[in-house]
């Protein structure tokens, strides 16, 4: 971005605010995202009272008005629908116009973010869990071993439908994607600690309270002398049936494994959640051809996870749950 033209409202407003706190062109431009010459341009001709010359607008206020109550309708549309509504509602632009409104009103077209849905009796639930552990130090936390599946794909690049969002408007409940399954591919389970990752289990069946607990016998218990030696630690899984079967339980009791309670659906309060798109992500590049290149893929992206990323997530525990307070059990990012 080099010229001030291409500088969206929001942005020169953004400008001209730190400016005014005196902040220096070149961490202006880091914080507004375009280049230092953009800004020194926008404040030279702020200073100097210059406008921008050229054609008139060819839509009013009004328009505008009408334009940004389409997209706050469903913002899951696309500029093509966008335009093509904006047009019938009598307005007489075209489709790059289109675009460039709603740049200027701060529309950016983002990949949504996933929250869970949560129902009354779930929220109350995590309030009162979060309540309960809100005074647990980064010690007692890192007593405790995260663990989770997640389901990876060979492709990476399908990632759904985009949502038009301004700055701030993230967590807006109508900006946001449900989140219900990743796409079958390869099922893989692990645990990590505030120190490190243990080792990775591919999961080949539908997992059942046998299989889980077969993953336990000769995955989990390694990865405790691995991550904990003859330390004591508390193990935290979530509420899938697997994990909560009578028969898990007693297996936990007859090894002497103390478990943290934990309240339903709640990704966004596990840090291997985390854990796990830290390690998509530097897979986006990847392209597998099958199942086992896989693998291969996820098992060396995992033996690059360092301590410091381990520990990192581990001690986001208290914001987490401070978070959740806030929200009064409602979901928060993740």
């Amino acid at each position: 971005m080099g010229k001030t033209a291409d500088l969206t409202t929001v942005q020169k407003m953004t400008i001209d605010t730190l400016k005014k706190e005196g902040k220096t062109q070149k961490v202006i431009a880091k914080e507004v995202g375009c280049s230092q010459s953009s800004v020194s341009k926008h404040i030279n001709r702020e200073a100097k009272g210059r406008k921008r010359c050229g054609r008139k607008e060819c839509t009013s206020k009004r328009d505008k008005r009408a334009l940004e109550r389409i997209v706050k309708q469903n913002r899951f549309k696309n500029v093509e629908e966008i335009h093509k509504e904006w047009t019938v509602a009598g307005v007489s632009a075209s489709r790059s116009t289109t675009h460039r409104r709603m740049q200027d009103m701060g529309f950016s077209c983002r990949i949504p973010r996933l929250k869970p849905l949560l129902n009354k009796r779930q929220r109350q639930k995590r309030l009162a869990w979060a309540q309960d552990k809100k005074d647990w130090t980064a010690a007692e936390w890192s007593k405790v071993m995260f663990s989770d599946e997640s389901k990876c794909c060979i492709s990476f690049g399908n990632q759904g439908p985009r949502v038009w969002r301004k700055t701030g408007e993230a967590q807006n409940p109508r900006c946001l994607k449900s989140s219900v399954k990743f796409p079958q591919s390869v099922m893989v389970w692990g645990a990590m600690s505030s120190a490190a990752v243990g080792p990775l289990c591919f999961l080949r069946s539908r997992v059942n309270a046998a299989v889980y607990q077969e993953v336990l016998e000769h995955y989990m218990l390694p990865a405790a002398d691995q991550l904990y030696g003859g330390d004591d630690f508390i193990f935290q899984h979530d509420l899938a049936p697997a994990h909560s079967a009578k028969s898990t339980s007693t297996w936990f009791k007859d090894h002497g494994i103390p478990l943290l309670d934990w309240p339903a659906n709640s990704p966004d309060l596990n840090p291997i959640e985390n854990l796990w798109g830290i390690v998509k992500r530097k897979m986006r590049d990847a392209r597998p051809n099958n199942a086992e290149e896989l693998k291969a893929t996820i098992k060396a992206t995992w033996a690059l996870i360092t301590p410091e990323e381990c520990n990192r997530l581990v001690d986001s525990m208290p914001r987490r749950i401070a978070a959740a307070i806030q929200a009064k059990g409602a979901a928060t990012k993740y």
